[in-house]
């Protein structure tokens, strides 16, 4: 009876370690995410070129910092429907839109892409490459 009941202690405890350990961290805010949990969940878009409203072209790249490790791997697997979002965002903007207000289209990105989000969601969009040609 003692060994059977140490028995259930020890895989209780074993069950409680393995559960903590895959346990992932998520975080609510920006402000709390540290530098090296940031490069962990963020994901960087491949560099998408299209036309804007006006005609203008625009070769730009992103920087998505997530939530979590399981977010990060969800927009991995969600490329397809994140440029899809991209190209429609950037077909409504104009050229002088697009140089003042390169700071609206990352919030804009962020409530579009996690309103697909079914495990997590983006804290922030950072543009990190852009090339404007007329």
């Amino acid at each position: 009876m003692l060994t059977s009941l140490i028995i259930l202690l020890l895989l209780v405890i074993i069950a409680l370690v393995v559960f903590y350990k895959q346990k992932d961290d998520v975080i609510n805010h920006i402000d709390d995410v540290p530098i090296n949990k940031m490069d962990q969940y963020s994901y960087q878009t491949p560099e998408i070129t299209t036309d804007l409203k006006d005609g203008s072209f625009v070769r730009i790249q992103f920087q998505l910092v997530t939530n979590s490790k399981q977010a990060q791997k969800e927009i991995v697997q969600r490329e397809f429907q994140l440029k899809n979002i991209l190209i429609k965002e950037l077909a409504k903007m104009e050229e002088d839109d697009f140089k003042a207000n390169l700071a609206q289209l990352e919030n804009v990105l962020v409530d579009k892409i996690n309103e697909v989000m079914e495990k997590g969601q983006v804290l922030k969009v950072f543009t990190t490459n852009k090339i404007l040609q007329n």
